[in-house]
């Protein structure tokens, strides 16, 4: 049995910024673009780490529900800074929205890179997610 891919732009997130999808699903895994700290008509929530982090994972929860999924469905989630100093400010971000979003304490694996830039200057942080349904 083949399983087809199928793809979505949930109309909780904002149109996608070029010629992608926010978010694929094929039978029960579900994968997330990048999503970052942009609110739903692609303006950026501010300026801080702190406040794209908490909106990108608004996002990956939103895209995630979309999909019949969630954030306690992650199984791993890639995280791109634009600089090494964010490293710090990403890192409490994060533990406060997980704080409150796994209450259990177990965190899904995360890989993070820093890379030169992001697809827009004003970009900080940029997060995917693959997950599952179920």
């Amino acid at each position: 049995m083949t399983i087809l891919p199928t793809y979505d732009n949930p109309h909780e997130l904002g149109k996608p910024l070029s010629a992608y999808t926010h978010v694929a699903r094929a039978g029960n895994l579900v994968f997330v673009a990048g999503q970052c700290g942009i609110d739903k008509d692609n303006s950026v929530t501010g300026p801080d780490v702190t406040s794209q982090t908490y909106r990108a994972y608004e996002n990956i929860t939103k895209a995630l529900i979309s999909q019949g999924s969630s954030l306690l469905n992650v199984v791993r989630f890639v995280t791109y800074l634009v600089s090494a100093d964010d490293v710090a400010e990403f890192y409490a971000a994060r533990q406060a929205f997980f704080a409150a979003h796994y209450p259990n304490g177990q965190y899904p694996p995360n890989t993070l890179l820093i890379v030169q830039g992001l697809v827009r200057p004003d970009l900080r942080v940029e997060i995917d997610a693959t997950a599952y349904r179920g």
